[in-house]
């Protein structure tokens, strides 16, 4: 690797050690040329599959977009950024391991959905009243009320599998 002080050709490394949770690997480097010490970070790169729009065009995938479009629904509601961080974090590893050459933006739109639910019920209804074009108050209620006839998240979190559901080997014998 080139040193960024004097441009020398090659540094060696002088220690590796995993960082942020063993997501990266840290090397301690030092020039032969001029003595000077830096890090470098080693993370792996897993691509996003661009997002298949309704009309047939592809996108990438921007973060900063969906990171917007959430904080947007979530304006002014008790959701730490932390606990927004991790839904977009769930949502990029979903996307990453979606299997495809691309993703419907549909898809991903039900998976923002899905957090969201998850998060806040309000704000869950502001992007669903956006993202499924709400017309009319009727369809606020009826949003509402599907909602409220669900599970609480807790309680799906908390519910045990169905008998086989875990283990379909079990059911043929």
């Amino acid at each position: 690797m080139q040193c960024p002080y004097c441009r020398h050709a090659d540094t060696r490394v002088v220690d590796s050690r995993t960082a942020d949770d063993g997501s990266s690997i840290r090397r301690r480097r030092e020039c032969p040329e001029c003595g000077a010490r830096f890090n470098t970070f080693e993370r792996a790169h897993l691509p996003v599959p661009p997002l298949e729009k309704s009309d047939g065009s592809t996108e990438a995938f921007d973060e900063e977009k969906l990171r917007r479009g959430m904080a947007r629904a979530l304006y002014k509601r008790p959701v730490s950024d932390e606990r927004l961080q991790e839904s977009i974090d769930r949502i990029v590893d979903k996307l990453r391991t979606f299997g495809e050459r691309s993703v419907p933006a549909r898809t991903l739109g039900e998976w923002v959905m899905e957090e969201l639910r998850e998060m806040d019920h309000v704000a869950y209804v502001r992007f669903a009243s956006v993202y499924r074009q709400f017309n009319d108050a009727q369809a606020f209620r009826e949003e509402i009320e599907r909602l409220e006839s669900s599970p609480s998240a807790e309680l799906r979190r908390n519910q045990l599998p169905l008998i086989g559901e875990d283990d379909d080997s079990d059911a043929s014998r």
